[in-house]
């Protein structure tokens, strides 16, 4: 019972955060349903595989750019938590497009090349 009481907040503060001031996601510029809720699929799960590199990622990035890297950590700590889950959070509502939940960062850009 407290797993599906975890579960329920979870989503809920995933569902809470200002959706406003985020721009729209990559997959969202879909025209039909179909293609909004496989490119939703896919962000979501892009994210929720390859969320966590953003643990090594960001402090590099930091590093090179001459940032404090303890700042890079802390960033690369929540980037990964939050697009892991956040991707996890887009591969189960894959179904319903018109939820979009934002991502830190926008979600990871592993793929992209950048």
């Amino acid at each position: 019972m407290s797993k599906r009481i975890g579960l329920a907040l979870l989503c809920a503060a995933l569902l809470a955060v200002p959706m406003t001031a985020s721009a729209a996601s990559s997959w969202a510029d879909g025209t039909t349903y179909g293609d909004k809720a496989m490119g939703k699929l896919k962000y979501g799960l892009t994210n929720t595989l390859l969320g966590w590199t953003s643990l090594f990622r960001t402090p590099m990035k930091a590093s090179q750019s001459g940032e404090n890297v303890c700042v890079g950590i802390g960033k690369g700590v929540w980037n990964a938590v939050g697009q892991t889950v956040g991707g996890a959070a887009h591969a189960i509502t894959f179904p319903i497009p018109q939820i979009d939940i934002p991502l830190p960062e926008g979600g990871t850009d592993v793929l992209s090349g950048s």
